[in-house]
């Protein structure tokens, strides 16, 4: 790793965390295309938590409001949310952390595409996290637990969530981006022991903080433009675009090798 290949990193991480692209995908796909291994998910880790500075930036009077006063129902909602995604992420650990391999990364951005398409053809409706249920943040977590696969939009995936339980559009987005908090502060606990035990005496620190800076600032911009782009009902772009990146990736798997071998060979 160079410290540019760390900036582009950064950059896209912050983009695609937010934007219904898969960070993690797009994260992998990098990877193997700069032949990236050593270090690789700790410093994807760090990536994520570069991340949350932008989300505590736009959202932070409702996340001072939720500290505030932690005894209400949007907390309780968020918590329920977090419990699909902590059980099957603890059941299948060892399946999601092979799967970083990119052995299933283009049939996660088609699924990531075809998620975005069913969301396109869900009519909004006027629920706020404030009049949600119990079964309706289950139905989110759960679509959050499926983008523990790489190639699997974690916000494309919670939004479309909200919007099939007929949240309203900048609801859904507001809680999926809220949501990405706890999510990814979980990830990070559940990954320290194996940071531990592989250690920290070869991470550049200069790369993993230029790249968490760069995820900082590039994923502000992109929660913004994913606000405008769901109120606006303009998601359908962002599917072409995985449905054709997932197609790619499936034909270099599968006959050209070019940056992944056939994973079922």
């Amino acid at each position: 790793m160079t410290i540019w290949i760390a900036l582009l990193l950064g950059i896209v991480q912050g983009l695609c965390e937010f934007l219904p692209v898969s960070s993690s995908g797009h994260l992998v796909l990098l990877h193997n295309i700069f032949g990236i291994e050593e270090g690789a998910m700790f410093f994807t880790i760090m990536l994520h938590v570069g991340t949350l500075v932008a989300v505590f930036v736009v959202y932070r009077k409702e996340i001072w409001e939720l500290l505030r006063r932690p005894i209400q129902k949007k907390v309780g909602m968020l918590l329920i949310a977090l419990v699909p995604t902590v059980v099957i992420a603890l059941l299948f650990k060892d399946f999601f952390e092979d799967a970083y391999s990119g052995r299933f990364l283009g049939f996660g951005f088609l699924l990531t595409a075809a998620i975005l398409y069913a969301s396109e053809r869900t009519k909004s409706k006027q629920k706020t996290a404030e009049s949600m249920n119990a079964k309706n943040a289950l139905c989110i977590g759960l679509m959050q637990s499926v983008a523990i696969l790489p190639g699997v939009s974690r916000s494309g995936s919670t939004i479309a969530g909200g919007l099939f339980c007929g949240m309203d559009k900048k609801a859904a987005a507001d809680f999926s981006f809220i949501l990405s908090i706890p999510a990814i502060l979980g990830s990070v606990v559940l990954e320290i022991p194996d940071m531990l035990e592989l250690g920290f005496s070869n991470i550049n620190w200069l790369y993993v903080v230029v790249g968490m800076v760069a995820a900082a600032i590039s994923g502000y911009f992109a929660i913004r433009l994913m606000l405008k782009a769901v109120t606006g009902k303009k998601l359908w772009p962002f599917a072409v675009y995985v449905a054709v990146l997932g197609a790619f990736i499936l034909a270099d798997q599968f006959i050209t090798n070019f940056f992944f071998m056939n994973p079922f060979a």
